[in-house]
This record gives structure tokens, sequence and C-alpha cells, in this order.
């Protein structure tokens, strides 16, 4: 009896409270629970690729590298001062540009060139290292300085301790691509 009397006790409280039976009422989408923490949106930047010169077999090749501030020339320098990475000392890059102790610096001198200032190489680049150095910045610099006047050659103006030399670009290869088939070594992008 007990038994009857607490369910009929509970069906009157849940029948009984007072409200109206309705229909169902439709009104919006239908609840889809608690809203969670909100997604990031920012992009992360993937890291632009840009083309270091080294010398494979004697010849000026261009490797694909990865670089954070692509945008930075010093930042592009000191990437190919470092020399070769692993893979590509794998595929025989070498290198002709000189260990540094000091850090570089690349600055637009005249409108017309770009200066790398190496402070600590005693002695002139080689032929070799001075393409290295002319193609890897004339590819990283977007766009390259165009001069105006009679000679309309960009060039790169390379100094040391005591001694500069001067690069026209027109010496570099065709601009690389990571195109299959281009001109980066191996003909894909992969030479990170």
């Amino acid at each position: 009896m007990r038994r009857r009397l607490g369910a009929a006790a509970l069906l009157t409280m849940l029948t009984g409270c007072g409200v109206p039976a309705s229909d169902v009422i439709e009104a919006g989408a239908p609840a889809s629970g608690i809203p969670g923490p909100p997604v990031p949106t920012a992009d992360v930047a993937e890291p632009a690729t840009v083309p270091l010169f080294f010398l494979t077999d004697g010849e000026l090749t261009a490797y694909p590298r990865p670089a954070t501030d692509a945008a930075d020339l010093t930042s592009v320098v000191r990437l190919l001062l470092e020399g070769p990475n692993e893979k590509e000392r794998a595929v025989s890059a070498t290198t002709a540009l000189p260990r540094l102790s000091s850090a570089p610096s690349v600055t637009v001198t005249d409108g017309s060139t770009i200066e790398v200032t190496l402070p600590d190489a005693p002695t002139p680049v080689s032929r070799e290292a001075l393409l290295q150095l002319t193609c890897t910045v004339r590819y990283a610099a977007a766009p390259f300085p165009r001069p105006s006047g009679q000679d309309r050659t960009p060039r790169l103006q390379v100094t040391g301790a005591s001694w500069t030399m001067t690069s026209p670009t027109t010496s570099c290869p065709a601009k690389p691509s990571a195109e299959a088939g281009g001109p980066f070594h191996g003909g894909g992008g992969g030479g990170g």
C-alpha cells in the first residue's frame, strides 16, 4: 500500500504542477550542447622556400631551403654561409664561401646595388663564392633593386676586411623553381 501511495503522490506532483499542456513549439535549431573553447583561427605561415646556391661538381646549383624570414636578406645570407646541410652534402653540394666568426650584414646601398659585408674575411672571395652570394641574394630579394640611368644592371657588392668586389646579377642562371625538372637540384623542392 505504501508503494501505491508513493507512486500516486509522485504522479500528482509531476502532472499537477500548474503548467498547462501544450503542443511542440518549434523555435530555432535544437540545442547542441555546451560550446567548447574557441578554435584558433590565426594562420601559421609556412616558411618560404629560398634558393641557396652551392656548388655541385664545380657547377653553381640552386638548393631549395625553407627560410622563416625570406624577406630578411641578412638571414638568407647567414643560411648560405652555414654551408650545405647534411642532405645537400649527401648529393655532393659544397661551398666556396669562407666560414665566418662574425655575422654578415646586407644593405641596399644606392637603389641598384645590394651590399653584403663579410666583416672578418681577410682576403677576397673566389669567383665561385661571389656567384654563390650574387645568385642567392638576387633570387631571395623580392624585388631586386632596378637601377635607373645608363647602366640598368643590378649589382651585388661584397666587402671584406680590406677589399670590395662587385658582381652583376646577369651572371646568374635562370630563376630556380620547385617544378619538376626545374633548375633546383634534383628538380624538386625538398632540399631542407
